[in-house]
């Protein structure tokens, strides 16, 4: 918290309050039920955590990357599927129109997704193309004024709340010299061949929406096309540049969550007469449990800084997103072996931070991709 300015642990606080007040409350009967709660969301839009950073101008706070951050650590400290709702609603629904969409998509579709009145689905991953994003079996061919898309696509969050309003999916839209020219086209919601398939069963995020997505023919106006065409690939791993120092806070939070509750319990919990945190083996634990979550907080901080500069970050963000994940993964381990039997049921925080952190190892770039980043910058890789 000292590398933050006023107004950021201001928001952080605000962030963390409602984050205890609101959020943390519902998340254990979300998580039994699979529910998102949209009265959540619509209390973020009204806080204006969707429109953190982007400029007022289209109903956006002004700010930047690092406080979305923020508000997303403070989130994901108590219910990562909360977390991950604004983390995607803003990185990949509202941002990549924001960056790439012409100034009518702007002025209509962006002003309900920052006030968070609407939210939005990025369609990227299919069965046949994970991080090889360049797999792309979906196609989007033109007919006269609009485009057909055919194709499947898989673990797409905000697809089906009922506040959606559209997904961006990444079609193959032809061929030039020999490779694959992946754009990126909105599509509606209620589009006719556009079906938002049933919710999957999932380890954990339980309470974010997640959904597979079927094309059959779905037609919509070339004034959908999102950028230029051809550059859908190019501008999609930008975006996943920024969203992995998101996800990377997402992480630190869970953590952080993972950590103090940890330490309640273990001040709290008696073992052969005396209080576990007088045990110097469960000391030594959540010694290396604070140890995580400051490094993962250093590093997604430095990557959050690099990019709201204008300066390189890729190489940081998959610092960050690395070591936040495995920051999460092992201090969800380590609170539930201290949480003992307690740590296996799901009521606890522990159990769910335990479920839901393994897929922060996963997303938006595998744990191996951001080896691979790294390798590459340090010029050790093709």
């Amino acid at each position: 918290m000292d590398q933050l300015t006023d107004e950021e642990r201001e928001l952080a606080s605000m962030v963390r309050d409602f984050a205890e007040s609101v959020v943390a409350p519902q998340a254990y009967e979300a998580d039994r039920t699979h529910t998102l709660s949209m009265d959540v969301v619509t209390q973020m839009g009204d806080l204006g955590l969707f429109g953190l950073p982007f400029p007022e101008e289209y109903g956006g706070q002004g700010g930047d990357y690092m406080a979305l951050g923020i508000a997303i650590e403070a989130l994901g400290r108590v219910d990562q599927s909360i977390a991950i709702t604004l983390e995607a609603g803003v990185s990949l629904g509202a941002m990549p129109v924001f960056r790439f969409g012409s100034d009518a998509q702007k002025e209509e579709l962006l002003p309900d997704l920052l006030a968070g009145r609407a939210l939005a689905g990025f369609g990227l991953t299919e069965p046949e193309a994970g991080s090889d994003a360049g797999a792309t079996r979906t196609t989007a061919r033109q007919d006269g004024d609009d485009w057909v898309i055919d194709g499947t696509k898989q673990f797409i969050t905000n697809s089906g709340t009922p506040l959606t309003r559209f997904v961006t999916v990444t079609a193959v839209t032809g061929v030039v010299e020999g490779r694959k020219e992946i754009s990126t086209i909105i599509v509606p919601n209620g589009t006719p061949g556009f079906t938002v398939e049933p919710p999957y069963d999932k380890v954990g995020w339980n309470a974010s929406d997640t959904h597979p997505l079927t094309f059959d023919g779905a037609r919509v106006p070339l004034t959908n096309l999102l950028g230029t065409r051809g550059s859908g690939f190019r501008n999609f791993l930008s975006i996943l540049d920024e969203g992995r120092i998101a996800i990377a806070a997402l992480a630190t939070g869970a953590a952080e969550g993972c950590l103090e509750a940890s330490v309640e319990y273990a001040k709290s919990r008696t073992i052969f007469g005396s209080a576990l945190a007088t045990r110097q083996n469960a000391q030594f634990t959540l010694a290396r449990m604070r140890a995580r979550v400051h490094t993962a907080r250093l590093a997604w901080h430095h990557a959050a800084r690099l990019r709201d500069g204008g300066r390189p970050f890729a190489e940081q963000a998959a610092i960050a997103k690395l070591v936040a994940g495995e920051a999460a993964m092992d201090n969800a381990r380590d609170a539930t072996q201290i949480f003992g039997g307690n740590g296996f049921m799901n009521e606890f925080p522990v159990a769910r931070h335990y479920r839901d952190s393994k897929i922060l190892e996963i997303g938006e770039g595998t744990t191996e991709v951001q080896l691979l980043v790294i390798a590459r910058a340090l010029g050790l890789a093709g």
